[in-house]
């Protein structure tokens, strides 16, 4: 899990430079990205992403929105700080792992020979790079980030795993769909589209 290996590739340098980064690698270069920039056994840079990006979609979310702030003894700002630290000790790493063990379940009817769990660890947080600006308030921005995430998701586990985009696809379809469709927001973004759409 804390594991980092000792020579960074693309995207793996250490601190906040690393973070950024990789974040920019993957959302512009994500075939070369996930390449170079994902290693196995070498979970810890991507959790640090995954919590990194959970940090920003939900501190956006409460700078945009002070009412989706949770009811804490302290005030707003506490209440904040403690959701935070509850987002990035506990909810982004065990959304992660449990999203990883889901993903590696449905590969294996599909490949007979595949990369192993912490490549799809990584895989899957650093897929979630343009959620990071799903909160901002923007009409279409957030389903526009979900869509662009599970994109991500299935071209990181056709270059990880090596097999074809569309096997990576449907391998995907269902991990997409808890992460970018209900834990960020896509499906509820894409039915009130439909929803203003069909009132236009």
């Amino acid at each position: 899990m804390t594991t980092w290996v000792e020579t960074p590739r693309e995207g793996r340098d250490r601190g906040v430079t690393g973070i950024l980064r990789a974040w920019v690698a993957v959302l512009v270069r994500p075939r070369q990205f996930f390449r170079d920039g994902v290693a196995p056994g070498d979970q810890a840079p991507g959790l640090l992403f995954a919590i990194a990006v959970a940090l920003v979609y939900q501190g956006l979310q409460y700078a945009f929105v002070p009412a989706s702030i949770p009811a804490i003894e302290g005030g707003p700002v506490i209440s904040a700080v403690v959701a935070l630290l509850v987002v990035a000790l506990f909810v982004a790493p065990a959304l992660l792992h449990l999203t990883a063990a889901i993903q590696t379940a449905l590969l294996i009817p599909l490949l007979s020979r595949r990369a192993g769990v912490s490549e799809t660890v990584q895989v899957i947080a650093y897929a979630a790079a343009p959620c990071a600006l799903a909160s901002v308030p923007l009409p279409g921005l957030r389903l526009v980030c979900a869509v662009y995430g599970a994109t991500l998701l299935a071209i990181g586990i056709s270059e990880v795993h090596q097999t074809s985009l569309a096997k990576a696809a449907l391998g995907s379809a269902v991990p997409a769909g808890v992460v970018f469709g209900y834990a960020f927001g896509g499906f509820r973004a894409f039915s009130n589209l439909v929803a203003a759409l069909s009132l236009a």
